[in-house]
């Protein structure tokens, strides 16, 4: 069964577009569509406001011009450049498709919908947002915001977090896409970012309000339907932020996993109090200088929780470098540790944001 349920959705192109023409929002990537910057724009969009996404663009668009700048791109710089906005896997998947789009495709970004597809990282919505946006195809681009918007426009009580209800909107969409697809794309997503609001749908500006059987029957609050969400697992974590003569232990995570292959500093599971922090240092044959109770902090993950506890450790600026045994400390083994300064650490060095409240201030 269609979701429209014989719902006229050929009838929201022609006012729908008008209202964008009217007042899209000046983006980089809207401005200058070209397959590159819409694919890299779409990646970081994923779990992201436009707002936060924007400095990042330029910045990557300004150090990765192109497709073979990306493929090429050290592993390290790549995760400097992705460094504060999380999923990082986005942006190693980035390259992986980049270096595949150099190999088969002689560094050009294909149009074919199914081609994009097959592209690591790349899934139904981006595929057809690069097609319809940069390349003019037919194809829908379903995301949140436009499941969200068909679901309100149809009333429909399916469940938009289905893999069969997003196909259906697909099909529906794509039975009356217009011409200008890549225009009409970007329309249904500006709707559902700006007027069509999770939680305080905007009627009263939307250019589609009198053909929005949600809207006539007061039922804007109840739509759509999501299945509920798994609660989040919570994690208690100790960090340490370990100095000595000027400089703080870093180490690289496991190369898969949460966080993998970025820098940390190192953590162990569980709240350690100061007697177990003094222990540790004392299994190491460690005489810290002071140790000192840092304020706790969280971090949300998309199933995980952290709740952070952290010690600041003072070595004497002659000490010796930390015995290997220290790094089997417990039951969560640590990784060798490299020791960066405050400088190294903004410029060269990918912490994630996880770990934020415990950089030291240069």
């Amino acid at each position: 069964m269609k979701v429209s349920a014989a719902f006229p959705l050929d009838k929201i192109a022609k006012p729908l577009l008008k209202w964008f023409r009217a007042g899209a929002r000046s983006l980089p990537w809207r401005d200058d569509p070209q397959p590159y910057y819409v694919w890299v724009s779409e990646i970081m969009l994923q779990q992201t406001r436009v707002a936060a996404v924007m400095p990042y663009f330029a910045r990557f668009i300004a150090a990765l011009p192109d497709v073979r700048a990306l493929a090429s791109v050290d592993d390290d710089a790549l995760m400097k450049l992705w460094e504060g906005l999380g999923y990082y896997s986005r942006a190693r998947n980035l390259k992986k498709a980049a270096a595949l789009i150099v190999e088969k495709h002689d560094g050009k970004i294909p149009r074919d919908f199914d081609e994009l597809l097959s592209l690591p990282g790349v899934g139904r919505y981006t595929a057809g947002a690069i097609a319809s946006i940069a390349y003019g195809e037919r194809v829908p681009a379903v995301d949140g915001n436009v499941l969200r918007v068909v679901s309100r426009l149809t009333a429909s009580r399916e469940d938009i977090l289905r893999d069969a209800t997003k196909r259906v909107v697909e099909g529906d969409l794509a039975a009356v896409m217009p011409k200008e697809a890549g225009q009409f794309n970007q329309a249904m997503m500006e709707l559902g970012a700006l007027v069509c609001l999770p939680r305080a749908a905007r009627c009263e500006e939307c250019p589609l309000s009198s053909l929005c059987r949600a809207h006539a029957e007061g039922l804007e609050s109840d739509l759509p339907v999501k299945a509920p969400k798994k609660e989040r697992r919570v994690e208690d974590r100790t960090v340490l932020l370990i100095e000595r003569n000027g400089r703080f232990a870093v180490a690289k995570r496991p190369k898969r996993g949460l966080l993998a292959d970025l820098w940390e500093f190192p953590n162990l599971p569980g709240e350690k109090k100061r007697a177990e922090i003094l222990a540790l240092c004392k299994y190491a044959g460690l005489s810290p200088k002071s140790v000192r109770r840092m304020k706790a902090a969280r971090h949300i993950f998309t199933h995980i929780e952290w709740q952070l506890t952290g010690w600041h450790i003072r070595l004497a600026d002659d000490a010796e470098v930390i015995r290997e045994k220290f790094a089997a400390y417990g039951t969560s083994p640590l990784p060798p540790l490299t020791w960066a300064t405050t400088e190294e650490l903004s410029d060269a060095y990918s912490i994630p944001t996880a770990f934020k409240a415990y950089m030291p201030a240069s």
